[in-house]
């Protein structure tokens, strides 16, 4: 309590509990007492350092992403409700979001009221939502320079640098190889050809740098309880420049799965046609002013390859000892692994559906 305390909140702190289900950070909700009686939130973060080193970078990022969300929203949102969390200042240091404590390093954001989070999509009108929610987050930050945020996760979402990360950890581990790690093995060999393509097109001219989420997987937008409609994109540590094909891939990868990706049935995994076309539909109507006819050509590439790129670091981190995921289990990012191996194989099996549903939603919107 004392933490949450230091920083200039609205109100006393009544109550604290966990929130979310990250895999990084550990996040609570902080309850707070306002003047009038009524109850205000803030959210509460100690921040991994062993993956986020430079933590000020990491909240410059948020600060400047909120600024310049805030002066685009009137032109995009059309009357439609969006919000982008804000930080909260230490108390007696203004300007200062960061708070050190017996060396660890905890910020306070704002709460989205009247919002929630899923881990599977109810059905296509969800699924339209979703997608319309990146385009949103997308649309408002297209024009952002990238010479003004900070590559806080140098090598994150550059599949080729995962897959050497992979080999090195494989020559090295003295993890037990089951049949199901072969397995992962044998199938990471079978697509090493895969992780290169979009840095290709990148370095090509192809595809341009914007700034990205880069974590936009289904838990991290929020939907408002009442109407349905996506509000949030939340879980911004992860704000860099990158490829939004990275984006756009994540989404569909954790939106297009109905077993979701903590599944213990992994052979049973499916990429679900009908709710990719929706989030892409959902996605590209927001998304389409920025969109160049480059990015439409490497869209199916992005669906695949994030899937493995996901399947690619958990096997990784299981080889490892587990020391970037946060796990319940031994075995658990072996598990998780296989779910994102048996999906990126769902997705090849419907390549020439896929590509056509970009095509139709390209010429349509």
């Amino acid at each position: 309590m004392a933490i949450a305390e230091a920083f200039e909140l609205p109100g006393p702190v009544v109550a604290i509990s966990s929130l979310g289900q990250g895999n990084v950070n550990d996040t609570y909700r902080v309850s707070l007492r306002r003047q009038d009686g009524q109850t205000d939130q803030v959210v509460l973060q100690c921040i991994n350092t062993r993956v986020f080193a430079q933590p000020e970078l990491v909240m410059a990022n948020i600060l400047r992403l909120a600024e310049h969300a805030q002066a685009h929203t009137g032109d995009l949102l059309a009357g439609r409700r969006w919000e982008v969390p804000r930080a909260l200042a230490v108390r007696d240091q203004p300007g200062r979001c960061l708070l050190e404590v017996n060396g660890e390093v905890w910020r306070t954001i704002t709460f989205v009221e009247g919002g929630c989070s899923c881990e599977l999509l109810e059905d296509c009108r969800q699924a339209r939502e979703f997608g319309r929610g990146l385009g949103t987050f997308h649309a408002l930050i297209s024009d952002l320079p990238v010479a003004e945020l900070a590559d806080t996760l140098e090598g994150f979402h550059i599949t080729p640098g995962y897959l050497a990360q992979f080999e090195r950890i494989l020559r090295n581990t003295t993890v037990r190889l089951t049949p199901q790690a072969a397995h992962c093995i044998a199938f990471i060999r079978d697509r090493e050809r895969l992780a290169c393509v979009l840095e290709d097109a990148k370095a090509a001219g192809r595809l341009q740098l914007r700034p990205i989420h880069g974590d936009p997987k289904l838990n991290n937008v929020l939907f408002d309880v009442t109407s349905g409609e996506a509000i949030a994109l939340v879980d911004l540590d992860t704000i860099k420049p990158g490829l939004v094909h990275y984006d756009i891939g994540d989404c569909l990868r954790s939106g297009c799965n109905r077993l979701g990706e903590e599944t213990s049935d992994w052979r049973s995994v499916h990429f679900d046609l009908e709710l990719c076309e929706a989030i892409l539909e959902g996605y590209l109507g927001q998304a389409q002013g920025f969109m160049a006819a480059a990015d439409y050509d490497y869209l199916f590439d992005a669906i695949r390859l994030i899937s493995f790129e996901l399947g690619l670091r958990f096997f990784t981190d299981h080889l490892g000892g587990d020391h970037y995921f946060k796990t319940n289990r031994p075995g658990h990012n072996l598990q998780r692994a296989l779910v994102q191996f048996r999906l990126t194989e769902s997705i090849e099996n419907q390549e020439g559906a896929i590509r056509a549903i970009v095509e139709r939603l390209r010429v349509a919107l």
